[in-house]
């Protein structure tokens, strides 16, 4: 007897590409690194995507390397410790990228208590601005994706990294609260979870770890960045966009409330 399905055959489908043609994007820490490839790449799927970041300069440049692709790159300078700003800046958007981030390599017992703070606002309370910003549009036409640039540090810890690791690991826990609540309304939230990826925030970190684990700073990258990552080398920011670009897709509709990690093999020890 030839089996059976006891569901309705549904057809097969090509991948399709990506087409966010007529739609709004917003990507905080747009002006480089991932932020940077994020808005790009959502650009050239036909987005207008409003590029946040404090650096004029940074977004004035990424708007001009966006010319001739087929969305549009509009440079919106902010500060994203203005937590209301934030939140205004939000209104009216389809894709929701909070990108933007800080660190800083101090032992607890000698990290600067306003420097955890500042770390806390841009990176868990910001999107939680953003989030709150977005959803109402987002509710009101049935759709919204939601894509929280998380870390590896949003699953597992590191020593010298408080603040960071706090921040990853809530932004993990309001990107989960975003999709049970939004799920009913069509919108999607998850997590991007990369190691280390080849953007200024890492290489700005070298000489801070370097003096935090007492090592020489080109031992650094393979002593500590590297050391529990399977594959041996930094991330690039473009295979970072994608994972976001695929969470937008109309393929990962049904994906939500989860992290898509990066990592090299990192947590799979």
């Amino acid at each position: 007897m030839t089996p059976r399905s006891i569901l309705p055959a549904q057809g097969s489908s090509l991948p399709l590409p990506l087409d966010l043609g007529g739609r709004t994007a917003l990507v905080t820490g747009a002006a480089g690194g991932i932020g940077r490839a994020c808005a790009l790449r959502l650009a050239a799927a036909g987005a207008k995507v409003r590029a946040v970041d404090r650096d004029a300069a940074g977004l004035e440049e990424l708007a001009e390397a966006a010319r001739g692709i087929a969305g549009a790159v509009e440079p919106h300078v902010l500060d994203l410790t203005d937590l209301n700003a934030a939140e205004l800046a939000a209104a009216g958007t389809d894709v929701l990228v909070n990108n933007a981030g800080l660190q800083l390599v101090r032992p607890i017992e000698e990290f600067p208590p306003e420097g955890f703070h500042t770390v806390l606002t841009v990176m868990l309370e910001a999107p939680f601005r953003l989030i709150r910003g977005a959803l109402p549009h987002m509710y009101g036409q049935g759709w919204g994706r939601i894509v929280n640039v998380s870390s590896v540090h949003g699953l597992r810890a590191s020593a010298f990294k408080s603040a960071y690791v706090a921040a990853k690991h809530g932004l993990e826990g309001l990107s989960k609260t975003a999709a049970l609540e939004g799920a009913p309304h069509g919108v999607t939230s998850n997590c991007v979870n990369p190691a280390y990826v080849r953007t200024p925030l890492v290489e700005k970190q070298l000489a801070d770890q370097a003096r935090a684990h007492g090592l020489p700073e080109e031992r650094v990258l393979s002593e500590v960045l590297l050391q529990d990552s399977a594959v041996k080398r930094l991330i690039e920011p473009e295979d970072v966009a994608e994972a976001v670009a695929y969470l937008c897709s109309p393929h990962a509709s049904f994906v939500t409330g989860t992290s898509l990690v990066l990592d090299g093999g990192w947590t799979a020890h």
